[in-house]
């Protein structure tokens, strides 16, 4: 008798691709009830029911000190994934982002000729161009999250399928209070501004870029009538934030991250996927980011665009040095030069609403489609086009 359940290995190395990887094995699991999922994840992953071999924590290290000094570790973590896909022989693996482990896996799967989905497609962009062959030759379907990458890689020989983006499908499921509620609830009186910072979800990034955020908070308290709110990364304890706090003798609101982005006037924010969450909310930003000087040494020689803020990216297309939102990387954060920046868009009622208009715009280019449907459509016509073991 042959087992006629399919099978499928997933991979999400990240919180954020552990979320939108949650969403796409819900969806394919209302379709195909039966199906076994293994791989690596986080809670949402878990929560969906897949069997985990390794936990997102256990592999989230950023930029090149961190993962050479974890070199043995995820070694380890590789083979390991290697023999199980051996013994287990999916029909078809889904691949989330996470590039450095998932490009390796992909061809491993592809020698074992295993269909490779994947789903947001590496960052080819703007770094690492030379990843674009690999795909070509490992992987059966590229689904990409945002528009411009569909020429990108069309111009490279590689044919990438648009299946939107996970935030717009993760966003219009939560919902909100009414602005007015929002400020009752946090003693914000009417003339005060509400500034938000998004120090980000990994302890290096708060450790690097927090204690800067509260500095330049601690000068606008001096000129503004404001109200702080943190949004806090779900995965951190409030004691990371709390010595911080202490040190810097500033209490800030401590809020989720989304309420943040929806009620602030303007949003601190640390570079990623948080810069989009916040122009979806069409609320005008300062991206911030600081890495260790090794990693930000190696990272200029490889990145080939003028920009990095994926807010930035999205609104003003891959070319060219356009900003749409400033950006501070590296030594020109300092809390003088925040101050102005937020200070340009709070006095400046023009600008503030014309960047406003321009962030609401660019939301519209992540489209409408649901990923978490698209993606299950293509899942279930590669699993099925397979012959069962």
């Amino acid at each position: 008798m042959h087992n006629l359940s399919k099978k499928l290995f997933v991979l999400a190395g990240e919180t954020s691709g552990d979320l939108h990887a949650g969403l796409v094995i819900k969806a394919l699991k209302e379709q195909q009830p039966d199906i076994e999922v293994f791989g690596v994840g986080g809670e949402q992953l878990k929560k969906a029911g897949v069997k985990l071999l390794y936990e997102t924590h256990q592999i989230n290290f950023m930029g090149f000190v961190e993962v050479a000094k974890h070199f043995f570790f995820l070694k380890k973590v590789i083979s390991t994934i290697k023999k199980t896909i051996q013994s287990e022989k999916p029909d078809a693996a889904l691949l989330i982002d996470y590039p450095g482990m998932n490009l390796i896996i992909a061809e491993f799967l592809h020698q074992q000729n295993i269909p490779v989905i994947y789903y947001i497609a590496p960052q080819v962009w703007a770094w690492k161009e030379k990843r674009v062959q690999k795909i070509k030759t490992y992987v059966s379907r590229l689904l990409i999250v945002f528009l411009f990458e569909e020429e990108f890689f069309k111009t490279r020989g590689v044919k990438a399928e648009f299946v939107g983006h996970p935030i717009i499908e993760e966003l219009e499921d939560v919902s909100f209070e009414s602005e007015q509620d929002f400020r009752e609830k946090n003693t914000i009186m009417p003339h005060e501004k509400i500034i938000g910072v998004l120090p980000g979800s990994r302890t290096q990034e708060l450790d690097r870029i927090y204690p800067e955020m509260l500095k330049a908070l601690k000068l606008l308290q001096q000129t503004y009538s404001v109200k702080l709110l943190l949004g806090k990364a779900p995965n951190l304890p409030n004691e990371r934030y709390e010595k911080f706090h202490q040190e810097y003798g500033i209490q800030p609101t401590i809020v989720s991250g989304y309420e943040t982005m929806k009620y602030s006037d303007v949003v601190l924010v640390t570079s990623g996927t948080a810069t989009l969450e916040t122009l979806y909310f069409g609320t005008p930003m300062v991206v911030l980011y600081k890495t260790n000087w090794l990693n930000y040494e190696i990272g200029k020689r490889l990145v080939k665009i003028g920009k990095f803020a994926l807010a930035n990216i999205v609104s003003k297309g891959l070319n060219g040095e356009d900003k749409l939102v400033p950006e501070l990387l590296q030594d020109e954060i300092s809390a003088e030069r925040v101050v102005k920046e937020v200070s340009d868009l709070l006095d400046n009622q023009t600008l503030y609403r014309s960047v406003q208009d321009q962030l609401l715009d660019a939301k519209t280019l992540l489209g409408e489609k649901k990923p978490s449907r698209e993606v299950t459509k293509v899942l279930m016509e590669v699993l099925n086009h397979r012959p069962n073991h």
